[in-house]
């Protein structure tokens, strides 16, 4: 990953993450929130290779962890997308290319997104934070796979598009 294109990928997920407070954070879901933010990252780092998953999973932690409105200790999301992004790129191979199936793209970014908050909330629980009950994280935890479910196909296609225009000619190779 070029250094110009993770300087881009940030401000792309800055955006992201812009939007997310000020608009999509203001709505009121039945069931839970939704987490736009952590959707589109779990995509970018979906279709980047190795490296550049991991990069971009440390790189979204630390925009959530600089948020004002996080009450975790300040690392904890960098770890836990540096982790996520590490296993998806662990496990690019086996899980494919994801452009000649977009349902299966689709169930992938769910399941990651979810898979990432029950990640969150095992790690915050070992550093002693009090995240809730066990009911009330359940009960967030499968809202936000149902709406990312819901969701993921209307912004799927601008974030491959994004992807592609920030793409180096060495880098489509």
């Amino acid at each position: 990953m070029s250094p110009l294109r993770v300087v881009l990928s940030s401000l792309f997920l800055f955006i992201v993450f812009t939007v997310q407070e000020g608009a999509v954070d203001r709505i009121h879901f039945p069931i839970t929130g939704f987490s736009l933010y952590l959707a589109v990252l779990i995509g970018m780092m979906a279709l980047e290779r190795a490296s550049g998953a991991v990069i971009m999973g440390f790189i979204g932690g630390i925009i959530l962890d600089l948020a004002p409105t996080t009450n975790s200790p300040f690392g904890q999301w960098a770890l836990v997308l540096t982790i996520v992004g590490y296993a998806i790129a662990s496990n690019t191979e086996s899980v494919g290319d994801f452009s000649t199936r977009p349902g299966a793209f689709v169930l992938f970014i769910a399941f990651g997104a979810t898979l990432t908050l029950a990640l969150y909330l095992l790690i915050g629980s070992m550093v002693g934070e009090d995240a809730g009950t066990f009911g009330r994280n359940t009960v967030v935890v499968i809202g936000n796979f149902i709406w990312t479910l819901l969701f993921t196909p209307t912004f799927l296609p601008v974030v491959s598009r994004i992807r592609s225009y920030t793409m180096t000619s060495r880098e489509r190779a």
